[in-house]
């Protein structure tokens, strides 16, 4: 058989040749570095026989398609490791995550972060005995018999559950083995020693909350100390970060478990989230957007037509009224944005018409799922949506990825990538429909690789109506945040009878683009928290600035300070309480006030005032109007400067 491998080269080798024995035909250095390989593009254990012509890669460990086979590994020795220190313990699954891995444990006493040290040693006794890695593959009465005789329940139904028609496929590392897909690296020596637990959580079984409670113990592992040592820092930082946390300093808002995955808005958050709504109003209305409102509570029937009903509606609250109408709270504006579209006949001339809305939308999130803003089950959408013909598409969406771009550098996100989602495979329309509205986004996304934006795809990713460009922004800790959609949508203006008066006098059916740019303000508002980690900038700030005392005898200059302030269109309070000015500076600081203004009775009889800013030890002094003009020139939005 023939062998091509990425250099183009290719030899001959007899068929049933393992990818590690062609290794070893080729360097027993390239053998001793490989892991794993690429067979016809799908990887595979290294010692995988090979039957006919091929393509194939060696991997090594630092390869990043490795990461994710030394975290597989690792899950396996994690669950080794509990088994040696903790007999009577049964194994349940432990698959690879992001930016890690777990494994499901069934333990009458619950695991807490004390058993950690003892497992990770062990863990590290395991790696340094490099023990082989070697599949197996068992008949389905072998692997029944063999996990019964050893007490595992939960791996005899995992292997009921396998089809017939498939092998039983085992990997035993030492007197050790699981029930695996793998594919896994050659020993358990591959892996490494930077690998470190994180975290114990009760987890039921597959999810049903009526089967037994398991421990589920997470873990992370790298190719390098200093990526783990990165990775750990990084969760520190994220830690310090907690919009939650900060939430309570800067008292922004609040959770209760009354209203679970709601925010209940305090009025220093309100101002931020009003900030923020007032900033998109500007900018859409700059760019012939037309704002409206539409109702939280409409009937069944406008979500069967939509198609929400068949294909969205375990997300959505529904309520039957006494007189048995169905209705449901929205999860979306789109179809009353259509109703708005069609009222009144529309001529081709009206087109593209932007209709967009500060929409509050509810989707049932599981309760496991919320976590705080960044997945609640009611939020509110910076929702627009463009109604154009098809020859418009390219220009309009255009004009919003200009929009979005500006938008999130005004708020300091620069490092961005779009990609197209394709359709799903739970979706509604025509294949044709599909194919036109995929073929005009990948227009837009290949234009925008010309730009050098960086871009991909997400095959499947799409929603049920159309194709889509998700935004993903990096914040200041390198997170990545999907946040602005750009849909096209050939399909729900004409299930809901939408039309136009095309140049012939025919009536022609809308395109209709999605659009939204912040995406959730409550999540965006979250994310800004975590990403300024709570130093807003000034334009953004509830309090932009505080006015303190050192004494008494300052009151009265100090409330005609935060006067003037007001009037100028700054958010100023005063601090007049008899306490020392150290006191206030660092409950201040702690709440994240931007300015202090600083005034007693020196400042007060020289109409001067002394700036402390948040985060610095210095003091600058300046006069009362060069002080208020300066943090009004600072204090204008972006897009007013």
């Amino acid at each position: 058989m023939i062998i091509a491998f990425p250099d183009g080269a290719s030899r001959a080798y007899e068929a049933g040749v393992s990818g590690l024995d062609i290794a070893k035909s080729i360097s027993p250095s390239l053998a001793k570095k490989t892991v794993a390989m690429m067979l016809n593009g799908e990887m595979v254990d290294a010692a995988t026989p090979i039957a006919a012509d091929a393509k194939i890669e060696f991997l090594n460990r630092d390869d990043p398609r490795a990461l994710e086979l030394i975290r597989h590994d690792a899950a396996h020795v994690l669950a080794e490791a509990v088994q040696t220190l903790y007999p009577g313990v049964q194994v349940t699954i432990g698959p690879v995550i992001e930016n890690g891995f777990y494994y499901d444990f069934y333990r009458e006493q619950p695991f807490t972060p004390d058993d950690f040290a003892a497992i990770e040693k062990k863990m590290r006794e395991i790696v340094a005995a490099d023990k082989p890695i070697v599949r197996e593959e068992w008949s389905r009465d072998e692997a029944v018999a063999w996990f019964e005789k050893h007490g595992e329940a939960f791996k005899v139904e995992l292997v009921e559950t396998i089809p017939a028609d498939q092998k039983i496929s085992i990997y035993r590392q030492g007197d050790w083995l699981d029930l695996c897909r793998g594919p896994h690296m050659p020993s358990t020596g591959k892996i490494g020693q930077a690998f470190k637990l994180m975290k114990v959580a009760g987890a039921y079984w597959r999810g049903d909350s009526t089967k037994p409670m398991l421990q589920r113990i997470y873990a992370t592992a790298f190719a390098k100390q200093d990526d783990l040592d990165l990775y750990v820092k990084r969760l520190e930082e994220a830690e310090r970060r907690d919009h939650r946390r900060l939430g309570r300093e800067m008292d922004l808002f609040h959770f209760q478990e009354e209203g679970p995955g709601t925010i209940f808005w305090h009025p220093k958050g309100w101002t931020l989230f009003q900030a923020l709504i007032s900033f998109m109003r500007r900018r859409q209305q700059a760019l012939g957007y037309i704002e409206v409102n539409t109702p939280q509570v409409l009937d069944r029937a406008l979500w069967e037509t939509s198609g929400h009903w068949q294909t969205y509606r375990e997300n959505m609250f529904i309520t039957t009224t006494e007189d048995e109408r169905v209705f449901a709270l929205k999860p979306m504006n789109c179809p009353g944005h259509v109703q708005i579209f069609k009222n009144g006949l529309k001529s081709y001339r009206d087109l593209p018409m932007k209709i967009a809305e500060f929409g509050i939308v509810h989707r049932y999130e599981p309760s496991g799922a919320i976590h705080g803003m960044m997945r609640v089950r009611a939020f509110t959408q910076d929702d627009a949506h463009i109604f154009c013909t098809e020859d418009q598409i390219m220009a309009e969406a255009m004009k919003i990825n200009e929009m979005v771009m500006t938008i999130y550098k005004d708020f300091g996100f620069e490092d961005i990538v779009v990609k197209l989602s394709t359709r799903p495979e739970k979706r509604v329309g025509s294949d044709d429909n599909w194919d036109r509205a995929e073929a005009a986004l990948q227009q837009v996304l290949d234009e925008l690789t010309k730009q050098g934006v960086k871009t991909g795809i997400n095959p499947g990713e799409g929603a049920f109506y159309g194709p889509k460009l998700e935004y993903t922004l990096r914040d200041a800790i390198g997170r990545e945040w999907q946040c602005g959609t750009t849909q096209v949508d050939f399909n729900l203006p004409g299930r809901f009878g939408a039309f136009y008066i095309g140049p012939d006098s025919d009536k022609q059916t809308p395109v209709m683009i999605h659009r939204a740019i912040f995406g959730s303000l409550e999540r965006f508002t979250g994310i800004l928290i975590e990403h300024f980690a709570g130093h807003l900038p000034l334009w953004l700030s509830p309090v932009q600035a505080m006015v303190c005392t050192i004494t008494s005898d300052a009151d009265d200059y100090a409330l005609e300070i935060v006067a003037l302030a007001r009037k100028a269109g700054l958010r100023v309070d005063a601090d007049l309480r008899n306490e020392k000015i150290n006191y206030k500076v660092r409950e201040l600081s702690l709440a994240k006030t931007p300015v202090l203004i600083v005034v007693g009775r020196k400042e007060a009889a020289e109409r001067t005032v002394s700036i402390r800013r948040l985060g610095s030890q210095a003091q600058t002094s300046a006069s009362l109007d060069e002080a208020l003009a300066n943090l009004g020139a600072e204090a204008t939005p972006p897009d007013l400067r």
